[in-house]
């Protein structure tokens, strides 16, 4: 059978998500996330509207993260292009999420908290992408910061990973890395 990636046609739109982690202040880090869609020809949406091409949506988030227990300690959004006005209204609807710790039932929380007609939902994905890479990025900041193995801090960051994939599987061979 052959593959129906070959067959590709004309590129329609695309979206990016961006995730970095910078240093803050010796206990937090900074978490900063985008998320952009670009469209590449011109598109008529369910209500009729058309919009041209370019890009669609242009939104950052950004997190403070007290690296002693990833609690979110402030947050911000930017929506630097959104399709119509008053997707603007939105800007703040992560504030709830203030305070919030990144660990099991993140998602779902974020989702009781800030989904659904209470926020703006691709504000809210680009927070749920954010949520892991930010654990990614707390783990490279305290791997920067010791010079050695720390079993309590090894026993930390794998209360986060237990389940979150095949690899890590509560079962699974992970013990051997």
């Amino acid at each position: 059978m052959q593959s129906f990636w070959k067959s590709k046609g004309e590129k329609l739109q695309a979206r990016n998500i961006k995730v970095t982690t910078y240093e803050y202040d010796g206990q937090r880090i900074i978490v900063e996330g985008f998320l952009k869609d670009d469209r590449f020809h011109e598109a008529r949406v369910i209500t009729g509207e058309t919009f041209s091409r370019g890009v669609i949506h242009h939104m950052a988030v950004r997190l403070l993260i007290n690296c002693s227990n990833l609690v979110i300690e402030d947050i911000e959004c930017e929506l630097l292009s959104v399709p119509r006005g008053f997707c603007r209204e939105t800007k703040d609807c992560l504030t709830p999420v203030k305070g919030l710790a990144i660990s099991r039932g993140f998602t779902a929380k974020v989702k009781e908290l800030v989904g659904g007609n209470k926020g703006c939902a691709h504000v809210v994905e680009l927070l749920l992408a954010m949520a892991p890479a930010a654990v990614q990025g707390y783990a490279a900041y305290q791997s920067k910061r010791q010079a050695s193995y720390d079993p309590e801090h090894s026993k930390m960051i794998l209360h986060f990973l237990i389940d979150t994939c095949h690899a890590w599987r509560k079962d699974g061979r992970w013990w051997i890395f």
